[in-house]
């Protein structure tokens, strides 16, 4: 029997160890932690169990047969973050690279068919060179394995994909269909070719952080959703972000405990929106004076600043914030901005989570840049999933809600729940001096009776009542009272029950 267990000790040594001391050694001299050590860091203390910690590779070619090490260059299992279960694996660069194998894909298969089972979000760290080439055909395999249980999981489970180090060709495809995608500034990068690749093909040269590096992808492709400045930060503001997901779509949204009052008033508001139409103020503002403790958490913060999207909470449960930013491109919608929005928004309906939307949109950007790059399919992605949705639903438009982009911003013709307006609020086909000159263009020679003209389509039309006497707005509220409203809101809407059409699935423009 003590042979027995000296062997189990020893093996599991060797697992640990994983590619060896001076691998380990490389690992931390790039500033990387290792597989084991991510997950110490992600998870609670002592939470951790694993599977497949025996698990080898079956290769026999190329001299694969005489190098084999226990756990096949990723850690498998599940623990727990805040006492919640999670399933994970962290791929381990001193093993192969990290490189993906038969048996490495199959142990991720597990952790995420598990997950499925229970009911629990998945959490990949992803630090791999990619198939590993000595298996052929069989690491491909292997890595459609996980894609397909990616789709599966969609919408099913939250999936959190964290690149780590490198992450090339066709492994790339498997974080793309999760929810979210975060990165390390420096030591991950992401990309379909690498720049060797590209040299030869394009003869363009570039690097590989400005190819795929994180701030490529947070900032300029959109791919990514965070960047962090190392391991141990990234995976602290990982923790942070599970924290506000419910565990599964049969789940509800997490309750923390918080000491503000759901009826705090905020007189600050009051003033907050600028006299002139035409100066921006700071969105940001208002949803940290309308959130529980100022707390909101912003995804995709470096790309498409013309909307913000982001977690929050009111009293204590998790909310999805959508909101215009006027602070850029006037808050005009574009086409990153309708992409960013639009995913966030069907995340949310996913898993139930109830979506608030400050509006403050002139219209969609104009230009041939946009027409040519497809705005007006793009746009419509962001109206087909608030149309989708049957999460809560509640609107607050804070000033500007011109032309479609009205519409689009989870209007009350989108089966939107609650939707209020500040006394600022102005909805209209578009703005007064747009729409006078078009009515009036006879007068655009007098500019006094164009400005008088103006000042009347003003009065008339750009302001709340209008649309709240057609129970457009379900009522004209002071700014101070968001927080309270929007509490009340999502109060009486906690037991809402909305259900679409029975269909295979919506065809959305993609």
């Amino acid at each position: 029997m003590q042979d027995v267990l000296r062997t189990l000790q020893k093996k599991r040594r060797d697992a640990h160890l994983g590619g060896g001391t001076a691998r380990i050694k490389k690992q931390h001299a790039k500033g990387k932690l290792t597989a084991r050590e991510r997950l110490s860091a992600l998870l609670d203390p002592g939470s951790f169990e694993e599977f497949d910690m025996f698990v080898e590779h079956r290769s026999g070619d190329f001299g694969m047969q005489r190098q084999t090490i226990p756990g096949d260059g990723v850690v498998t299992g599940w623990g727990e973050i805040g006492a919640r279960p999670v399933f994970v694996f962290s791929q381990d660069f001193t093993v192969f690279g990290g490189s993906l194998s038969e048996a490495h894909a199959e142990k991720i298969c597990k952790v995420m068919d598990q997950a499925m089972k229970v009911g629990a979000p998945v959490i990949g760290l992803n630090d791999s060179g990619g198939a590993r080439i000595q298996e052929g055909v069989a690491s491909l395999g292997g890595y459609a394995e996980v894609f397909q249980r990616n789709v599966l999981a969609s919408g099913v489970i939250p999936q959190i994909s964290v690149i780590m180090g490198p992450c090339a060709g066709g492994a790339v495809y498997s974080p793309a269909m999760t929810d979210f995608i975060c990165m390390v500034r420096d030591t991950s990068y992401m990309f379909v070719t690498g720049p060797d690749v590209v040299k030869t093909v394009i003869q363009e040269e570039v690097t590989h952080e400005e190819l795929g590096g994180a701030r490529t992808h947070t900032a300029t492709s959109g791919v990514a959703d965070l960047a962090f400045d190392n391991d141990l930060e990234t995976l602290a503001q990982i923790r942070r972000l599970f924290h506000f997901l419910p565990l599964s779509n049969h789940d509800q949204v997490p309750i923390r405990e918080t000491a503000d009052p759901a009826d705090r008033l905020e007189p600050s508001l009051d003033s907050l929106v600028p006299v002139h139409p035409n100066k921006p103020y700071d969105m940001r503002e208002v949803l940290e004076k309308v959130l529980d403790e100022g707390d909101f958490f912003e995804i995709q913060p470096d790309f498409a600043g013309n909307i913000l999207i982001g977690f929050g909470r009111v009293e204590g449960r998790t909310v999805g914030v959508v909101a215009n930013q006027p602070m850029e491109l006037a808050g005009c919608l574009d086409i990153n901005s309708s992409r960013k929005a639009a995913r966030f928004v069907r995340f949310c309906d996913c898993f139930n989570i109830p979506i608030v939307t400050f509006v403050d949109v002139p219209g969609f950007l104009p230009g041939t840049d946009q027409e040519y790059g497809g705005l007006i399919k793009h746009g419509a992605k962001l109206l087909f999933a608030y149309a989708e949705t049957t999460s809560p639903k509640i609107t607050v438009i804070t000033r500007k809600a011109y032309g479609g982009a009205y519409d689009v911003m989870a209007s009350k013709h989108l089966r939107g729940d609650i939707n209020l307006a500040w006394p600022t609020a102005e909805i209209a086909v578009m703005g007064p001096k747009g729409a006078v000159e078009i009515i009036f263009r006879g007068d655009i020679g007098d500019p006094d009776k164009i400005q008088q003209r103006t000042d009347d389509y003003r009065r008339k039309f750009a302001n709340p009542f209008v649309a709240a006497s057609r129970g457009y707005i379900d009522d004209i509220i002071l700014p101070r009272e968001t927080r309270t409203r929007i509490a009340r809101s999502l109060k009486m809407l906690r037991n809402k029950q909305l259900t679409n059409p029975s269909k295979k699935h919506g065809n959305i423009p993609l």
